[in-house]
C-alpha cells in the first residue's frame, strides 16, 4: 500500500536524505577576510586566474576589506599582508607568490 504524505513531511524526508550544505560564516573582520581570499586563491585555480586579471571583480564581494586592504591582496604585498595577519604558511601565501611571479616577469 502506497503512503501519500503531504508537503511537510516530504521535506522532512528530503532533509533525512541530504542533509542542508553548511554555510560558510561570512568574515567579520578584515583579517579574517584577507585569510579568507587566500585560502581561496590557494586552493581554487579560478579564483587565483581572477584575482590576477582582475582583482576589483575577484575580491567584489569581501565587502568587509578597506582600500588598503583590497590594494594590498591586489598587489601581492607580503609585509603589508603579513603585519596584519602574522606569518603565512606556504599554502597561504600560494598567490602572494604568484602575484609577485607576474611583476618578476613583467619587469623582464
Amino acid at each position: 500500500m502506497a503512503t501519500i504524505l503531504n508537503q511537510h513531511q516530504t521535506e522532512a524526508v528530503e532533509a533525512v536524505k541530504s542533509p542542508p550544505e553548511k554555510k560558510a560564516k561570512a568574515p567579520q573582520t578584515g583579517k579574517e577576510a584577507i585569510l579568507e581570499v587566500l585560502a581561496r586563491a590557494a586552493d581554487d585555480s579560478g579564483f587565483l586566474s581572477q584575482l590576477a586579471n582582475d582583482p576589483d571583480k575577484a575580491l567584489d564581494e569581501y565587502y568587509i576589506l578597506s582600500w588598503e586592504e583590497r590594494a594590498a591582496l591586489a598587489s601581492g604585498d607580503i609585509k603589508k599582508i603579513e603585519s596584519w595577519v602574522g606569518k603565512l604558511d606556504k599554502r597561504l601565501a600560494t598567490w602572494l607568490w604568484c602575484r609577485l611571479q607576474q611583476e618578476d616577469h613583467r619587469e623582464r
